[in-house]
């Protein structure tokens, strides 16, 4: 057994069920969970096998994450001024020479960012299987980069010629979809606490999949007790699609096809009303809110506050690197603050529900009691930003709202499952400038077409 020691934290920031704000704190680690939580005199009498000292620190859970396109990176930048279905289209093309290795090295770059900027839990979609992309590829890069990673084994199979908006190169025979869903779940689906992998059924969106795919893959799904991801409501164009080809609004078309549940989160869901944000409180439903795609694509203000309200289990995602062009979660937390307040309701999203959303409100996204808190019991999950940041001066009499409105830009410390992934500001388990060298390389090869 390996053990760790956090101790002399400036602000700890706990989100446990008070809420609590330590300062002059320490966690004590054992193997990879939080033993102790506390003062240093609160912490086991013995030599940890490490020690972190962080004295001029603000320590908060590692930020989870709830919705991403990791591959996406490859293309940052692009279709600069389009709404969600004309950026798709643009894309497409040029997404449909993705390889492995592509989508390998996308996929750990993607991760490196989030990382440094305090995420220890993504969960990713990857919905287009091009040439000899696998969802293999994503998981074999979570597993050398150390991050805790649901991978979510997208899908879709409704192209141009059937109604759909993707180019029919792209989409794949639904038998084959659901043969391979299956064999990620049997491969890699880890249901035992603080797994590291787990695997997520999602179908793109209901303008790529039949309804028969979505019944199929939430059977599925549920024969093995894992969860359900999909887009949904994301712009006017999304809801007229669904009135002309389903005759129902997006929160129905879920409903009908037994896409309601506390095994489920959609993502975006900017165009819910209150019917339907009424019928995802009572299911249990989760959304993951992404504000700066949906100000990107501009899309719109989802209701947030409204579902919050609501008692709805409401997380944060980056959305993917194309339609974000980051990838910071804190940085999401921070947008979607900012955005209930345009509302000109200062109220309508304090700082410390913004950074919950960013840590509980994922968690329980994604089904996980394990993660978002640093309470004793739960995974060894945290990050630590240096308060002598430049973002940080003159913010020093409240660290914790420091980090929502000032925006720090890296983590000093990364502590994943009780091994230090960031130390003094450095990524430890990559070579970054390698690997960024080599995504701009695939990257350019992609986009030109090489």
């Amino acid at each position: 057994m390996t053990t760790l020691l956090a101790k002399n934290i400036h602000t700890l920031a706990t989100m446990n069920f008070l809420r609590r704000e330590l300062p002059d704190a320490a966690i004590f680690v054992r193997d990879n969970v939080i033993e102790a939580v506390g003062t240093l005199e609160d912490m086991p009498q013995q030599t940890a096998d490490e020690v972190l000292d962080l004295s001029n620190h603000v320590v908060i859970p590692g930020l989870i994450n709830t919705h991403h396109h990791m591959f996406q990176s490859l293309t940052r930048c692009m279709a600069q001024d389009y709404e969600l279905f004309n950026w798709l289209t643009a894309l497409y093309p040029i997404w449909s020479r993705l390889t492995a290795e592509a989508v390998y090295v996308s996929a750990k770059l993607a991760m490196a960012e989030l990382i440094l900027s305090g995420c220890t839990t993504p969960s990713d979609h990857l919905y287009i299987y091009p040439n000899d992309v696998t969802v293999d590829d994503e998981i074999r890069a979570a597993k050398e980069i150390g991050m805790r990673f649901h991978a979510a084994r997208g899908a879709m199979s409704v192209g141009e010629s059937k109604g759909g908006l993707p180019p029919d190169s792209v989409v794949e025979d639904e038998e084959a979809i659901l043969k391979d869903m299956r064999r990620a779940i049997e491969e890699y689906h880890d249901a035992e606490r603080y797994a590291m992998q787990r695997i997520v059924i999602a179908p793109c969106s209901p303008f790529t999949v039949t309804q028969d795919l979505m019944r199929e893959s939430a059977a599925l799904a549920r024969s093995y007790e894992v969860h359900l991801h999909t887009h949904l409501a994301e712009n006017e164009k999304d809801i007229e699609y669904s009135h002309s080809t389903f005759q129902q609004r997006p929160g129905e078309y879920a409903e009908s096809v037994g896409w309601v549940g506390d095994d489920v989160w959609h993502a975006h869901c900017v165009k819910l009303n209150d019917s339907e944000i009424d019928l995802f409180a009572r299911t249990g439903t989760g959304v993951c809110h992404c504000p700066s795609s949906n100000m990107r694509l501009a899309s719109g203000i989802a209701p947030v506050r409204k579902m919050l309200d609501s008692n709805m289990r409401v997380g944060l995602g980056v959305d993917g690197t194309a339609s974000n062009d980051s990838g910071s979660i804190l940085n999401e937390a921070r947008q979607a603050m900012l955005l209930q307040r345009v509302t000109e309701n200062p109220q309508a999203m304090p700082v410390r529900e913004a950074l919950q959303m960013a840590t509980l409100g994922g968690a329980a996204v994604l089904g996980r009691d394990d993660i978002g808190s640093i309470t004793p019991g739960k995974a060894a999950d945290f990050v630590a930003f240096r308060l002598d940041d430049i973002a940080f001066a003159g913010a020093l009499h409240d660290p914790v709202a420091a980090l929502m409105l000032c925006l720090p830009p890296r983590v000093n410390y990364s502590v994943i499952n009780g091994r230090v992934v960031v130390r003094e500001g450095e990524l430890e388990t990559v070579d970054l400038p390698v690997l960024v060298e080599k995504h701009n390389i695939l990257s350019r090869r992609l986009i030109r077409g090489e």
